[in-house]
């Protein structure tokens, strides 16, 4: 009897293999094997200093390697590759606030044009990527005008515009209120489902986006290590990440939190 054939998996979104990186001569962390398989949400924890913005920008072709096998999408990590879209940490301070919310997805729309697609492609694209955050409604606004949720929404919208596969945040709940923290939480995973993504979010704060975080990165005592999300949420290891004493506790209803305890 012929065995039944099965289609090959996804290969993972990304693979580290004893990755090390260094910046200046120094190392910042090394020994990071894992792998990120596609469609998930995950997270880059670690105290101040560790490297996760660091690990961010490896990703995207940025920081290179100083030993190791790093691939993202299949390949190795490469600047201005169009697969992956990027929320850097305080993105709205880097742009000048006259700057239309319609205007400034536009502007990354044409800037991953390879001459295959015309003005009309471009204009759905933008149109589709502010519905898909929830823009519609202040897209001819200024950013200026925008509030902080609002704001982080257009940052979002121009990640997207070019439909990656990949899509990866820094601190992208810094400095918002609970309530723009719960919404921009939602639009994540809805994103996840309706484009298909894998999203990668540098997070100081686990609790907000553990309902629907897959698995983290943690980067502890200068080495990368990979968990699934029930597997890091554990107090031992939170305490000895971050140096204090962390508590988890599961509510009556299966949920997960932590918060600081006096050790």
């Amino acid at each position: 009897m012929t065995e039944p054939t099965h289609p090959n998996p996804a290969p993972p979104a990304v693979s580290a293999r004893d990755v090390s990186i260094e910046l200046g001569g120094r190392a910042i962390w090394s020994e990071g094997t894992f792998d990120l398989p596609a469609g998930g949400v995950y997270a880059i924890i670690g105290p101040n200093g560790s490297g996760k913005t660091t690990l961010l920008r490896a990703l995207l072709g940025l920081v290179p390697v100083a030993s190791g096998e790093l691939s993202v999408l299949g390949t190795h990590p490469s600047r201005g590759d169009a697969r992956i879209g990027y929320v850097p940490q305080h993105y709205a301070r880097s742009i000048a606030h006259a700057v239309r919310c319609r205007d400034l997805v536009a502007l990354s729309s044409a800037g991953t044009r390879w001459g295959l697609r015309g003005r009309e492609q471009d204009t759905w694209s933008v149109e589709a990527a502010l519905r898909s955050v929830g823009a519609g409604g202040f897209a001819d606004r200024r950013l200026s005008q925008l509030s902080g949720g609002q704001q982080q929404r257009a940052a979002i919208a121009q990640a997207i515009v070019g439909d990656p596969e990949l899509v990866l945040l820094d601190e992208p709940l810094a400095n918002l209120d609970l309530r723009n923290q719960q919404e921009i939480i939602e639009l994540l995973d809805e994103l996840r489902v309706d484009r298909d993504v894998t999203i990668i979010v540098v997070t100081h704060d686990l609790n907000p986006l553990l309902p629907i975080l897959t698995g983290a990165v943690y980067l502890l005592d200068g080495h990368a290590h990979y968990g699934a999300i029930g597997d890091v949420v554990e107090s031992e290891l939170l305490t000895h990440l971050y140096g204090t004493g962390v508590q988890v506790v599961r509510t009556a209803q299966g949920d997960l939190f932590t918060r600081s305890i006096r050790r």
